[in-house]
């Protein structure tokens, strides 16, 4: 049988009873009555291959409907049921939801079976060609990420650290399509392999910068953005990374008439946590680096200064320890600087232990060498 599932919406129970009959052996079928709880089977029960509406229905027309899923469940492929078929609706059903076949009512179970066979292949179709893309997509960001963490340990370590924050407050904010914030966060620095490390230095260490570092380093977002906004599926990513020091009173680069929620939420999201990055590199504890956030009346949206607050609060308690390079496990965050041997820095305090920080450490440990015991910040519910 069949593992993808498809939902029919209508507004006649006997109709909807009928396809359920017609179409078990082969196919796994969902029903809702109506587009309202339509709607809700999509969004609880989902995800959905084939979605097939009835047009006339009350309160909310197929189209309408169809519509609304295009939006939320932009996979899913829509198909039409309809007695009153005429050019006009065919016309209204392909620009507004994007349909994919439109039948005509009574169907015979021998169409209505090609058309959903139809609509799985397209389905499959698209899965597989948004896996290629991911694949490919996310290949692509680590090798940026790699780049970064060779030529650039402090940039990397900001983005590290930043893209701890971005993740918690996403979560309790329940942002949609978290991944494009996280991205963004994780590449928010790359811009800045243009910038002399002296002038890096000042910036990770909450130092000031000359009026001419200032003046490149202003443009990092913008180099950053050109770089990756040509990349397929980065489009919003470059968008959020452009975005992430315009404040929220619209004030700040880019120059723009943007202001308040106009903003992309993850700029708004990176502007906060960037300060609050800054401030803690300049010697403030968290509790007092968000007290100094709040003195900025009109920089930053409100919700998400609060939810980085409440992540502050309820953020696991640490306790200090000292491990091998072979005894680091992710969750794990560096609370001193990491030097190779011969007195390079590797890795920046404040990094959260991942499987990439791990193979570089080893790499360089084989090699160099890498100055041990390492002090990390491991929270006080994990055994480890």
């Amino acid at each position: 049988m069949i593992t993808e599932k498809i939902l029919f919406v209508d507004d006649d129970a006997n109709v909807l009873a009928g396809y359920q009959r017609q179409l078990r052996k082969g196919f796994h079928i969902d029903t809702a009555l109506g587009g309202e709880p339509g709607l809700q089977a999509v969004t609880q029960n989902g995800p959905y291959a084939v979605i097939v509406s009835d047009l006339r229905m009350p309160g909310m027309d197929g189209i309408q409907f169809l519509s609304r899923v295009r939006e939320i469940a932009p996979d899913s492929v829509r198909m039409m049921l309809t007695a009153f078929a005429d050019l006009q609706t065919a016309i209204q059903a392909v620009n507004e939801g994007n349909v994919f076949r439109i039948l005509t009512k009574p169907c015979e179970t021998e169409i209505l079976t090609r058309a959903l066979g139809a609509g799985l292949s397209q389905y499959r179709l698209i899965m597989a060609e948004r896996e290629l893309l991911e694949q490919t997509l996310m290949g692509s960001i680590k090798v940026l990420i790699q780049i970064l963490s060779l030529l650039n340990p402090e940039a990397f370590g900001r983005a590290s650290r930043i893209t701890r924050y971005a993740r918690e407050i996403a979560a309790v904010l329940k942002v949609p399509e978290a991944w494009q914030l996280e991205t963004a966060a994780m590449l928010s620095q790359i811009g800045c392999i243009m910038l002399p490390k002296t002038a890096l230095k000042k910036i990770y260490h909450g130092q000031p910068l000359n009026p001419e570092e200032m003046q490149v380093f202003t443009m990092h977002p913008f180099i950053a953005s050109d770089l990756l906004k040509n990349i397929p599926r980065l489009e919003t990513v470059a968008e959020i990374i452009a975005y992430q020091t315009k404040r929220f009173d619209g004030s700040g680069n880019p120059q723009d008439q943007r202001q308040g929620k106009k903003i992309p939420l993850g700029g708004r999201i990176l502007k906060v946590v960037l300060d609050f990055d800054t401030l803690k590199a300049s010697g403030l504890q968290e509790s007092a680096a968000i007290m100094e956030l709040k003195k900025r009346p009109g920089w930053y949206d409100p919700a998400v200064l609060a939810a980085l607050e409440a992540v502050i609060w309820i953020e696991a308690r640490y306790t200090v320890r000292e491990v091998s390079i072979e005894e680091l496990v992710d969750s794990m965050i560096l609370d001193d600087d990491v030097w190779t041997k011969t007195d390079t820095l590797l890795i920046t305090k404040g990094e959260e232990i991942s499987t990439l920080i791990r193979r570089r450490l080893k790499n360089f440990a084989e090699t160099v060498g890498v100055k041990e015991p390492i002090r990390v910040l491991v929270p006080l519910h994990s055994g480890n």
